[in-house]
């Protein structure tokens, strides 16, 4: 019997390191049962040197990526996705569109290394850092029965996983 595939589409404000991240990340560890995109509220045109350089160092591949704007994933012709993240405090507080297919929605807060100041090695270690925490958070999401789980208990668990620990 196949297994279901997801959509899931990682959103933060510049598409040029959390949700790039993530969408590589994902797509790395479970390309079957999910596929993963990014997209950005204000997206930089370019991905972060610093954020190719430690996908690269990791063995990710790299392949098509490119930074682009949500509205891609809007509109009624879009890829439907089954849950959409967002990854950063900016995206999580701005308006969002009607998304096609409703699906399931959560906010997963995670610093920008972007913003980031310092030497360079302070910089690249945030980045490093993210890349730790996102594996850990998308290996806890796809361990996850979602084929079994209705809406409200995916969003009950999708915003448990966003949550800080402690």
């Amino acid at each position: 019997m196949d297994e279901r595939h997801y959509n899931v589409l990682f959103i933060c404000t510049g598409n040029s390191a959390r949700s790039i991240m993530a969408e590589v990340i994902m797509n790395h560890l479970d390309g079957k049962r999910f596929k993963a995109f990014s997209a950005g509220t204000q997206p930089r045109g370019e991905i972060h040197p610093t954020t190719l350089r430690v996908l690269s160092d990791q063995g990710y591949s790299l392949e098509g990526l490119r930074s682009k704007s949500w509205e891609e994933f809007a509109n009624p012709a879009a890829i439907k996705m089954d849950y959409i993240f967002t990854l950063c405090d900016q995206a999580a507080g701005e308006a969002c569109p009607a998304w096609p297919g409703q699906p399931v929605t959560a906010h997963w807060g995670f610093t920008d290394p972007t913003q980031v100041t310092g030497t360079l090695e302070e910089q690249a270690r945030a980045f490093w850092h993210l890349e730790s925490e996102l594996v850990t958070r998308l290996r806890l999401f796809m361990d996850l029965p979602v084929e079994t789980l209705d809406k409200l208990s995916l969003q009950t668990e999708f915003n448990k996983l966003g949550q800080p620990e402690g």
